[in-house]
């Protein structure tokens, strides 16, 4: 589809819980794909077995240190913000967050998605596999917990992924 530009697929096999995503040049490039995916989405939600929740987000931040390869997994962390708080939400997490979370052992690469006028944002830190991601939970908790706390945003959720597909050609943006 013209504009397309990358697919990820987040998996949680305990829980059943799948996140897709796919990543598109512009607001009209996602526009135009509306319709045409709408099949595609429905064959995957047959296939997986559940239902299809369309939600759209901002790509706003994403930093890769290196490709994710097999086995890599995912934590994924969603917030509450207020709405004229997203912009320096965003510059908070690229000059304070970012940097503490490159230090963490495994560290694959993290992004941060928004959607402004609900005042939502995701951020989600890939690890080269689950035995990082466990090994750094607890300093990865106190990143977390100190950032939120001085960003002054609510967390919404919190779930661990594998890293089932990642086909994403989206330029690095911090």
């Amino acid at each position: 589809m013209d504009g397309y530009i990358g697919l990820s697929l987040l998996v949680d096999r305990e829980s059943g819980r799948c996140i897709a995503t796919s990543a598109w040049e512009s607001e009209d490039a996602l526009g135009t794909s509306t319709d045409q995916a709408a099949p595609l989405r429905e064959r995957a939600a047959e296939i997986f077995g559940g239902e299809v929740t369309v939600e759209r987000w901002e790509i706003a931040v994403l930093h890769r240190d290196h490709r994710a390869n097999e086995g890599a997994c995912v934590r994924a962390t969603w917030v509450k913000i207020a709405p004229d708080q997203v912009d320096q939400g965003v510059e908070f997490y690229k000059t304070s967050v970012l940097s503490q979370i490159e230090e963490l052992e495994g560290f694959c690469s993290a992004s941060l998605l928004i959607d402004r006028a609900a005042g939502r944002a995701v951020s989600s830190v890939s690890f080269d596999s689950r035995a990082a991601m466990d090994h750094n939970r607890e300093q990865a908790t106190e990143v977390k917990t100190a950032s939120m706390r001085e960003a002054g945003v609510e967390e919404l959720d919190e779930c661990e992924f594998e890293l089932a597909l990642a086909h994403l050609r989206v330029p690095e943006m911090a």
